[in-house]
């Protein structure tokens, strides 16, 4: 499959977006999708925020998203990897190896780490992070919402 890979750009917010809400539809939960598409414009201005987006003869096939933020235990950046998407017709075709690879060059002129989470139950995830070499650590994600904290502080 002839593959482009590129940078999104603030007219891109659409479509990041569909292809967001595709990944939380695919993992149930695209009622946590609060984004809007002005909300992708600004993000996609920011320099901060990775979009890489791939496409197979012009058709979106799926994307990367990080954000460059301090990692404060090693006085440096990190690329925190949030999410990465291919969408079903293009899986087993080298595109999500590709984009990580891209996520990759981006990260290592300043040779930055990146991380991110996966859930326990995603097997294939395992087998194709594995695949790439990357070292996979059990951890716990926690989440504290503002109404959760909110109750408290009152």
């Amino acid at each position: 499959m002839p593959t482009s890979i590129r940078r999104a750009v603030r007219a891109d917010a659409e479509l990041v977006l569909t292809l967001m809400l595709e990944l939380a539809g695919y993992q149930d939960e695209a009622k946590y999708v609060t984004a809007t598409v002005p909300d992708w414009q600004d993000y996609l201005s920011r320099p901060e925020v990775v979009v890489l987006l791939a496409e197979v003869d012009g058709t979106p096939a799926g994307y990367v998203s990080a954000l460059r933020r301090p990692y404060l235990w090693v006085g440096g950046d990190q690329l925190a990897l949030d999410d990465l998407y291919v969408r079903s017709e293009f899986r087993d075709g080298g595109i999500g190896r590709a984009l990580m690879l891209e996520l990759a060059r981006l990260a290592l002129p300043d040779r930055l780490p990146i991380s991110w989470g996966l859930r326990l139950s995603n097997e294939a995830g395992y087998r194709f992070y594995e695949r790439l070499g990357a070292k996979l650590v059990t951890k716990t994600a926690a989440s504290w919402s503002a109404d959760t904290y909110e109750k408290l502080l009152s």
